[in-house]
């Protein structure tokens, strides 16, 4: 099987739904923490009974339960949202149906929490807007009680890889993001890539929420480290930002197909294995797999594994049409939605933000490598001049990205709250 056999299968994948020019929509996705007030480690009880009591109320209708038949997958019955665990009992995440502006996401948001929080609060829980849960050391953080979440802590904590990785194999059960993603078409979407790869340093300066007080990393966004340093990152190429601007569609495919393929379904079993290359991939004769409870099992690649290809990078182009931007934390509640007006501002106003880019001259002064300059700003002190330099930056961003939201015409601006100095 050629690397370019490959290719065409990923391609087949993730350009097929591009639609021509369509509507903009916008879908929203948002985690957070449940945490106990009085700083007790979250009691998984109350969580699952929040579930059961949702469940019980005619807008809702349970789309998935676990093993022991607690529901953990909602749908609004009007609006399509859905609310789900995201990978442990602690971190509920709202999955937004695509919408036409920020304000439907933000009422239906709002509408959620005023159910959501009283039922919590009455056990002494709430939803908080942190990147990384505050008492992840305390949870219980074993995954949802589904195959494929038991089957994806299993293989971030597989030895024997060769690869070394930080301490926290259960990272996924406690860390939480602020996604959007935002339809693309065969003409823009790698300038969008490029563009918001370009972009990282300020997202990380305004945006970092996720301080990691376990380790001496000198970052706000240890969701960054956690990706990287885990076996997601077994590959440089599966996670966080391309180190570099892609001239043509196939220079982008030819790195994809160095991203990794670590799962597999076979009877409707959830398999898992280490890392390897999608453009590898087929060419294995055989690959020694494990299920989520480390029965092992041999199994033949074919090609529909390649339909469950997924990447973890920041600017991620998925098989629905659209890019999701990935790389920021749960923000404050107060301002959940100003990454997401931010980066839709911006994706309005693509031509502006190249020309930007051109005469910007914070990449005059910068080496042009996007990873190094995500890390170099998400440092927790930086010198007066890497301040200037972001402050500068970023708010020239937010001053494209005002007038892309204001050109929709939505009052989407007032949702681009900044908290960070910007003088």
């Amino acid at each position: 099987m050629t690397k370019q056999q490959a290719i065409k299968l990923l391609k087949e994948k993730y350009l097929s739904n591009m639609k021509e020019d369509s509507e903009l929509f916008v879908g929203v996705e948002l985690e957070f923490p449940i945490v106990e007030t009085n700083g007790n480690k979250t009691n998984i009880e109350v969580t699952k009974n929040l579930f059961r009591t949702l469940a019980n109320l005619s807008d809702f209708e349970v789309e998935k339960i676990d093993d022991d038949q607690n529901p953990i997958q909602l749908i609004h019955c009007s609006s399509k949202d859905r609310i789900l665990f995201e990978l442990s009992y602690n971190t509920i995440e709202f999955a937004f149906e695509r919408a036409r502006s920020i304000n439907e996401v933000a009422k239906r948001f709002e509408a959620y929490l005023k159910i959501i929080q009283p039922i919590l609060q009455e056990n002494n829980h709430e939803i908080q807007g942190h990147g990384i849960h505050p008492l992840w050391q305390e949870n219980d953080n074993s995954p949802v009680k589904i195959e494929r979440y038991k089957m994806l802590m299993a293989f971030l904590a597989l030895n024997g890889t060769g690869m070394k990785t930080h301490s926290y194999p259960s990272y996924g059960a406690f860390i939480c993001g602020n996604q959007v993603q935002l339809d693309v078409s065969r003409d823009n979407y790698l300038r969008i890539i490029n563009a918001f790869n370009k972009i990282e340093a300020a997202k990380a300066y305004l945006f970092s929420n996720s301080e990691f007080t376990a380790e001496a990393w000198d970052t706000k966004i240890a969701r960054d480290i956690f990706w990287e340093e885990s076996l997601h990152g077994y590959y440089k190429e599966n996670v966080g930002v391309y180190p570099k601007d892609y001239q043509s569609e196939e220079e982008f495919f030819n790195n994809l197909a160095r991203t990794a393929i670590f799962t597999a379904t076979r009877e409707g079993k959830s398999y898992y294995f280490k890392p390897i290359r999608v453009e590898y991939y087929l060419d294995q004769k055989e690959i020694t797999a494990y299920t989520a409870d480390g029965n092992e099992k041999i199994i033949n690649p074919v090609k529909e594994d390649l339909k469950q290809h997924r990447s973890y990078q920041f600017q991620d182009l998925t098989a629905r049409g659209t890019v999701e931007f990935r790389s920021v934390c749960t923000q404050p509640l107060e301002t959940t939605f100003a990454p997401i007006a931010f980066e839709l501002g911006l994706f309005v106003e693509l031509e502006k933000l190249e020309n930007f880019f051109e005469d910007s001259s914070f990449f005059k002064n910068e080496e042009q490598d996007y990873r190094k300059l995500r890390k170099k700003y998400s440092k927790k002190i930086l010198s007066k001049e890497e301040k200037e330099a972001i402050q500068s930056f970023s708010k020239d961003l937010l001053d494209i990205a005002k007038a892309g939201l204001m050109k929709r015409g939505y009052k989407e601006e007032k949702f681009l709250i900044i908290t960070k100095e910007l003088d």
